[in-house]
């Protein structure tokens, strides 16, 4: 981590995120300002009701003990850590007031990741009127600009595509009234002062709720919050701090940014990010096991034979090298959000639906894994090919990849869980660049019917009798169960058949973006989507032995060509626990 984050507590002194402000140092500053609010309001906002109908959603859902009261379970966190739940809680439903406000910063402005995601996500959500009457959007970033130059350069991304009202420009150009810039250094308080004027502005006074986006790289996360603690926070609200990923290259360099953020936040105020988990898919994956009586009985080692998480695109780095060659397949997507996915999936069944309660059992999956041994893992690296007339280039062909890079940009990986519910059963990882297609799912293929009558109806291919549950993540969302049926006719031919749920004819309300979902829960005080930092230990102590020994020994990976379906030492793999690829069976 040293290239990527050298000294991460420099210039660090003690503090908490809402310890350092003086209301009269901050008149001094901002006196010679003409003060220019949000208009005031009187009456509730919208944004109320509708956080305390999401809030009766969940309680409504909540699992309950014989006696019918709700079940509650002690954090694995610091014991002040449910009391502070419940002070946010209590803030959260006063901010829906028409006397406060909430301010989002946006640091990192600029770049590629709030253009196409951030700024987006925050009109859809203001465009479904999620977001409060009083709010105000900022970007922060090194680069030159102006408010309306910010306006332009956002307006680009903005879309109606939840449904095409009418009134789409109109609130398109309330929103962007409501966005501001800020130009300054990461590592300047003088900058974030001038930020928080610029914010007290707009706040004109009333109680403030502050959201920093840190969309920049990890190496700046520590100067940023120093900054923003001591010259930005809120002093009559909350201040919470959403954190991109990568979180550190290994146990140790994650469990340093922790501790060095942790000077600034507590852990209630850091928000770490990982967007998968707030696909729909994803949060359906709960739902789907928790709420249907035919699956759960069947979510264990005696009815499932392996369990499979896919992730392919069909695209190589193409300009990202540089940033890809520092961190490859492995720490990019496989131990962020794949094995996020694996937890919720194996997790047994929390006390109830509050984040705490269903982080706990996701902690208790991670620590029941035997961290992973060169032996079940394949790593792979695509080189160039010529496919239909077309030239690819290969991974080290990319300009901003050192030529001798033995950086994997695709991994496959066995897992196994040491519990009673999945002892012996394989948890197969697979993901990869410059692959022949893009998805991204969860596929569970049940064990065969034990003395089958209509065995002999599929010959040698057992695989074909076997009933199989894929969650398609991404592209085109579905649940589909494939299932054995009778070809009708007088003969007795059988077929392997899809009960198919595709949710693009199934409902037709397009599906928000995960950063619309997750942005959301932030603002909220909703964790259960978000990586604790106990989590994040247990995922590194997983993978940095693997790692470092990929690292340490060089080890080549071997080469796939691009467009392909992957390197063959996936399947030999894959053939070594008893398994066949589900997405290789050509009937998807």
């Amino acid at each position: 981590m040293a290239k990527l984050l050298s000294n991460p507590c420099r210039n660090s002194s003690p503090a908490t995120f809402s310890s350092y402000h003086n209301d009269n140092n901050y008149k001094n500053l901002c006196c010679s300002r003409k003060i220019n609010a949000l208009p005031s309001i009187t009456h509730f906002s919208k944004w109320a009701p509708r956080i305390l109908a999401r809030i009766q959603t969940r309680r409504r859902f909540e699992l309950r003990s014989s006696n019918g009261y709700p079940l509650n379970a002690v954090s694995l966190q610091d014991e002040g850590s449910a009391a502070n739940s419940q002070t946010e809680e209590t803030q959260l439903s006063d901010s829906g007031k028409g006397d406060s406000t909430l301010s989002i910063t946006v640091v990192g402005a600029s770049g590629d990741l709030a253009k196409k995601k951030i700024f987006p996500a925050l009109f859809a959500l203001y465009y479904e009127d999620w977001l409060p009457e009083n709010f105000v959007v900022f970007g922060y970033s090194r680069t030159k600009m102006n408010d309306e130059e910010l306006r332009n350069m956002i307006s680009g991304t903005l879309t109606c595509r939840i449904d095409r009202r009418a009134n789409c420009d109109e609130k398109m150009s309330e929103f962007l009234k409501r966005c501001f810039y800020q130009s300054g250094q990461y590592n300047s308080e003088e900058h974030f002062s001038e930020l928080d004027c610029k914010i007290k502005e707009k706040e004109g006074g009333r109680p403030s709720n502050r959201l920093f986006y840190l969309s920049i790289p990890p190496n700046i996360f520590v100067d940023v919050v120093r900054c923003a603690s001591t010259q930005a926070s809120s002093t009559s609200g909350w201040t919470r701090v959403i954190v991109e990923k990568p979180f550190g290259r290994d146990s140790k360099s994650s469990n340093e940014l922790t501790r060095c953020l942790k000077k600034y936040l507590t852990e209630d105020q850091i928000f770490r990010i990982d967007h998968y988990l707030g696909k729909e898919l994803v949060e359906n994956l709960s739902v789907l096991r928790f709420s249907n009586l035919v699956f759960e009985p069947l979510w264990s080692r005696n009815y499932i034979r392996n369990v499979q998480f896919i992730f392919s695109e069909d695209f190589g780095t193409e300009g990202r090298g540089g940033y890809f060659d520092n961190y490859g397949i492995i720490r990019d997507i496989m131990q962020n959000h794949l094995l996020q996915i694996l937890t919720l999936f194996a997790m047994e069944t929390p006390v109830s639906l509050d984040a705490e309660d269903i982080r706990n059992e996701k902690v208790k999956v991670l620590r029941s894994m035997k961290p992973l041994q060169l032996e079940d893992v394949i790593v792979g690296q695509y080189k160039g090919h010529n496919k239909g007339g077309k030239s690819y280039q290969g991974y080290t062909d990319d300009p901003t990849v050192p030529k001798n890079s033995v950086t994997p940009t695709f991994a496959a990986a066995a897992l196994f869980i040491n519990n009673a519910r999945w002892d012996g059963v394989p948890f197969l990882m697979k993901a990869g660049k410059a692959l022949h297609t893009k998805r991204a799912e969860i596929r569970v293929q049940f064990r065969h019917v034990p003395g089958n009558l209509y065995k002999r109806n599929f010959g040698t291919d057992l695989d074909k009798a076997t009933n199989e549950l894929v969650l398609r993540v991404q592209p085109d969302e579905a649940v589909y169960l494939k299932i054995n049926n009778k070809v009708p006719g007088l003969g007795m031919r059988l077929d392997r058949s899809d009960l198919n749920l595709l949710y693009k004819t199934r409902y037709t309300r397009e599906i928000p973006d995960a950063y619309e979902r997750l942005l959301l829960d932030a603002i909220e005080g909703e964790r259960r989507l978000f990586i604790r930092s106990d989590e994040l230990d247990a995922a590194w102590s997983l993978f940095t032995p693997l790692l470092k020994e990929l690292e340490d020994r060089k080890i080549a990976p071997e080469l796939y060509p691009y467009g392909s379906r992957g390197p063959v030492g996936a399947h030999y793999l894959a053939a070594k626990h008893n398994v066949r690829w589900g997405d290789l069976a050509g009937e998807d």
